[in-house]
């Protein structure tokens, strides 16, 4: 490490011009991630043109200060209204809305908050230190370790948002039937399009998570409430505004650094992102925890996990895309791009070039996320007063955000549509017990692992003992398969009981 670079890179972060720059990009990310359908790369996108007569350094820190800030942006609304910002924000709702529920809206989002500062700072040092070796084993990476990494994702549908494992496993694979829908990747042949335009490039998860997740929580709500003529919604009289203190957290620190570390190497991961990670961390802190029951009723490491993990992989994002040029999620391709525009040429030449480079962009990414961690603490009051409103005002604001939310993905009614259908769907899936949010992991993970699948085979002329062979595959797998067979069999031994 070149100590002088790093004074330098940190002399260039604190210049009030640049400084500015990380704390608008860092306002910018959190609105942006909190806002449903509206991701870290349409912000960044809507952002470039600002960039064009910048230098490359401001530029590129105002771009990963909007990364960051966008991966804890997400957190807010799935605490709040079960509405996901960010697909990376799914996992978040399985404990933090219910946290919410129970009145501690305040708590869940000060550990939401401080699970993301520590899984970002965690990922932004590994990036600095160990970038380099970190990046030539992610290029060893095959087919056949994505597609494990994918199943061992998969695995944890039979354990997450249903109180029937069937029906969590049957939403699952309705979920990746989905995702079947439109044109073949390898073979590019039309699958189940109807011979409908619309569908050829198939369905896009955003406007299905947002009506499976959001507006069905609304028709779920505005049923229950008319059931019972209350329209104001026990909850609110008990909110409990209070934030979390960093000794509260540290009651979950080992939860967090599995978590982080997860994230991270999950992250380095070309075209990975920060929704398996997420989804893995909770599976796995689920596994190892000693209240294992308590997950999905309102469980403090069920927000600790997911939100420490997906704002660690944003940080490893970053490595291969730094260093080998190769984007590690989709929002780091469009920093590449902007890369590029500067006139840069991404790739290991990169940091010849512009050495001072790596070393801005460790400081803007530092700096945002300690801002976001005390900037996040005081507005926790703030966003939790949201709550205080009257149910009928909070519906229609979630209902428009959502609608909102799903038309932005490219301007297309269609999308509101499918999510005004899923909508309704989610409300029935919750209605009878399945899981909206095993259906939104196989939508997501589904078209990553048919493709990885699909790929291995073709590379090895159909020589299925290729996933076991390898050995990172195979320990994978073992965990994967670990992790599907286990509930079963804890459902087999109570009904022998």
């Amino acid at each position: 490490m070149d100590f002088s670079l790093l004074l330098e890179g940190l002399s260039t972060s604190l210049l009030p011009f640049n400084l500015m720059l990380i704390i608008v990009g860092m306002l910018i990310g959190v609105a942006f991630g909190a806002l449903p359908g509206i991701s870290s790369s349409m912000a960044i996108v809507l952002m470039l043109p600002f960039t064009y007569y910048m230098g490359i350094i401001p530029s590129i820190m105002l771009l990963v200060a909007i990364y960051t800030g966008s991966a804890y942006g997400g957190s807010i609304t799935a605490i709040l209204f079960n509405t996901p910002g960010t697909p990376e924000a799914v996992a978040t709702t399985f404990d933090g809305y219910p946290m919410a529920q129970k009145g501690q809206a305040g708590r869940a989002l000060g550990l939401a908050i401080t699970a993301s500062a520590f899984g970002g700072i965690f990922s932004i040092f590994v990036m600095l230190f160990l970038s380099p070796p970190l990046s030539s084993i992610a290029l060893k990476i095959q087919s056949a370790e994505y597609f494990a990494l994918t199943f061992l994702g998969i695995a944890v549908i039979s354990s997450i948002g249903s109180k029937d494992i069937f029906k969590a496993l049957a939403s699952g694979l309705i979920g990746i039937l989905i995702a079947l829908i439109g044109i073949d990747p390898i073979g590019g042949i039309e699958r189940f399009t109807f011979n409908s335009i619309e569908l050829m490039n198939g369905l896009n998860f955003i406007p299905i998570m947002i009506g499976a997740f959001a507006l069905g929580e609304v028709l779920s709500q505005v049923a229950s409430r008319h059931s019972t003529k209350n329209l104001s919604g026990p909850e609110q009289g008990k909110l409990i505004l209070t934030g979390v203190k960093i000794k509260d957290f540290l009651q979950h620190k080992w939860v967090a650094l599995k978590s982080a570390v997860i994230g991270t190497v999950i992250g380095i991961l070309p075209g990975t992102g920060g929704s398996i990670s997420s989804f893995v961390s909770y599976g796995v802190a689920m596994r190892t925890s000693k209240n294992k029951d308590q997950f999905g009723l309102g469980c403090e490491e069920g927000v600790v996990a997911p939100e420490t993990s997906n704002n660690a992989a944003a940080g490893g994002a970053m490595i291969p895309t730094l260093v080998l040029g190769i984007p590690g999620s989709p929002t780091t391709a469009i920093i590449l791009a902007a890369l590029a525009l500067q006139g840069l040429q991404p790739g290991p030449q990169l940091m010849v070039d512009q050495p001072l480079l790596l070393y801005c962009i460790f400081f803007a990414m530092l700096i945002a996320s300690l801002l976001t961690f005390i900037g996040g603490r005081l507005g926790v009051r703030a966003f939790t007063v949201l709550l205080k409103l009257p149910y009928p005002i909070l519906a229609t604001f979630i209902i428009m955000l959502s609608i909102l939310g799903a038309y932005a993905v490219d301007n297309n009614l269609f999308n509101v549509w499918i999510m005004l259908i899923f909508g309704v769907i989610g409300y029935l899936m919750k209605k009878y017990d399945f899981s909206p949010a095993a259906l939104v992991l196989g939508l997501v993970l589904g078209p990553m692992m048919e493709e990885s699948f699909r790929r291995q085979l073709l590379v090895t002329g159909g020589d299925y003992m290729s996933f076991v062979t390898q050995p990172i595959s195979l320990v994978i797998l073992i965990f994967a398969v670990i992790s599907l067979v286990f509930p079963f069999l804890k459902v087999s031994k109570k009904l022998e009981v």
